[in-house]
């Protein structure tokens, strides 16, 4: 397909409803792996900021950005880290995610299904709550090399939020992966350009990326929920995320939305969108049988 022509239109399944309900029995079987985004937050309505937009929009009441920082949460906790420093942006942040977010019906019956992997990208710790009435799982987290002297990427926790190791993680029936860090159970932030700078650098050789996630998405593919990737950032860590494992995807998208690099994502990385309504798809995904 020519990707300067393509457009929703040609992207559209013929039966979505149909398809997705599909890929639910295999999420609920445990062969797909789902993988959250702060979309899904706007449903609960949240005293939080819900988009890296909204999370530059918090920033920028607390601290005056300059012209280049505004809309970009990354170079506006890069701005506040360079004037100021790190200890503020780490408050800030645990500011802006300080109020409790109760989790959504999806997130409890993603809880409720033992599944190998959950992926959740956004800073919220309502899929950890969602978890709790249960002592089989942990969580591993992306976490700031900038200045923490030590030669590690990612943090590991257990059911209670006792920080633990990689042996205990391989034993734990469902593992939630929170790539950008969480305001649970520890406040690890990645979130300014800085704390990205060598994430991304060795992100493509996969360093970055737990040892249990790579094991666990092999033979799986990925459901995208509450998802988008009109920012360079999220389609690498979702491109690198999803890496090496089973094609197609899927993602629920809004087709009004979708911008031309996000179309070009969505091709090039065989991720099948479905046009609808994010509320509807849920039903649809929490009316599958376990």
């Amino acid at each position: 397909m020519n990707i300067a022509v393509a457009n929703i239109e040609t992207l559209k399944l013929a039966d979505a409803e149909a398809v997705l309900k599909d890929v639910a029995a295999e999420l609920v079987a445990g062969k797909v792996v789902p993988y959250l985004g702060p979309g899904l937050l706007p449903l609960g309505t949240p005293a939080i900021p819900v988009t890296p937009e909204d999370l530059s929009v918090f920033f920028g009441t607390k601290v005056a950005l300059p012209k280049r920082a505004k809309g970009n949460a990354w170079a506006a906790a890069q701005h506040i880290e360079s004037m100021k420093h790190r200890n503020t942006v780490s408050a800030l942040m645990a500011d802006a995610f300080a109020p409790p977010v109760a989790p959504l019906p999806v997130q409890s019956f993603l809880a409720g299904l033992k599944l190998p992997l959950i992926v959740d990208t956004w800073y919220d710790g309502a899929m950890r709550t969602a978890l709790a009435g249960r002592s089989d799982w942990g969580e591993v987290q992306g976490i700031t090399r900038a200045g923490i002297g030590e030669d590690r990427w990612y943090r590991f926790y257990d059911a209670a939020g006792q920080e633990t190791d990689r042996a205990a993680a391989e034993g734990w029936p469902t593992v939630l992966y929170k790539p950008h860090g969480s305001v649970a159970p520890a406040k690890n932030w990645l979130i300014s350009d800085a704390d990205y700078v060598e994430v991304l650098t060795e992100i493509d050789i996969q360093t970055p990326i737990p040892d249990v996630v790579k094991n666990r998405r092999t033979e799986r593919s990925f459901l995208f929920l509450g998802c988008r990737f009109h920012d360079q950032l999220l389609r690498t860590y979702a491109r690198q995320v999803a890496k090496r494992s089973r094609t197609p995807h899927f993602a629920i998208v809004d087709e009004a939305q979708l911008t031309r690099n996000e179309l070009r994502f969505l091709l090039t990385h065989a991720i099948t969108p479905i046009a609808m309504p994010l509320p509807k798809a849920l039903d649809i995904i929490m009316s599958a049988r376990t």
